[in-house]
């Protein structure tokens, strides 16, 4: 008669020749560490503005914290914002004339000048815009905004009319040229009022 532990072996043996021969199959218990989480959705992809807003964000962010000392964003004022703009004119890439320059108020001069490179007025103009909006979505308050005070404005008003006549840009040039379309269409209307009526009046007189 056989004991517990030899049937107990034999069924172990038994066991282990069947699972070698294919005939038994050992189904492994649930493996909880190794469970599949189905993969979260991606985020949305980001539009140009936004992207560009978000740089913006954090590199005027980044700009506080380089100064000494930093300057939390809290203690953001208009000063801090017209520091910023200046900082950025050596990174521009619109040269400037000087006054004394021989291109002074030429839009296309002919030739290299010493005159620096500044940060154009139109990309500055629409960084505050992007700022703006920015300062406002992270929590600060609209009556607060430093990049909306008049100081700004007046800023960005001078760097505009300088640069009008430094680079002889004249920005009214589209109300021009649509007063210009205009002219030329009245113009042609009128050659086509006195072809017809030339037109009519050699049928009379060939009648």
């Amino acid at each position: 008669m056989m004991s517990s532990s030899e049937k107990t072996r034999e069924v172990g043996e038994g066991s282990s020749s069947r699972s070698s021969s294919g005939g038994a199959i050992t189904i492994a218990p649930p493996d909880h560490h190794h469970h599949h989480q189905p993969s979260p959705l991606p985020p949305p992809q980001l539009s140009r503005y936004e992207s560009q807003k978000r740089r913006d964000w954090n590199t005027f962010g980044q700009y506080l914290k380089n100064q000494r000392p930093p300057v939390p964003l809290s203690n953001c004022n208009y000063n801090h914002v017209l520091d910023f703009l200046r900082y950025l004119d050596q990174f521009g890439k619109t040269k400037v004339h000087l006054h004394g320059c021989l291109f002074f108020g030429q839009p296309d001069p002919p030739g290299p000048c010493t005159c620096p490179l500044r940060q154009a007025w139109g990309s500055l103009d629409a960084l505050i815009g992007r700022l703006r909006a920015a300062y406002e979505e992270n929590g600060g308050l609209p009556e607060s905004n430093p990049f909306a005070s008049g100081a700004i404005r007046v800023y960005l008003r001078e760097i505009r009319d300088s640069q009008a006549k430094a680079r002889g840009i004249p920005y009214k040039k589209k109300k021009k040229k649509k007063k210009m379309n205009m002219q030329i269409k009245t113009s042609k209307t009128a050659a086509v009022a006195v072809a017809v009526a030339g037109a009519a009046t050699f049928q009379l007189q060939s009648s």
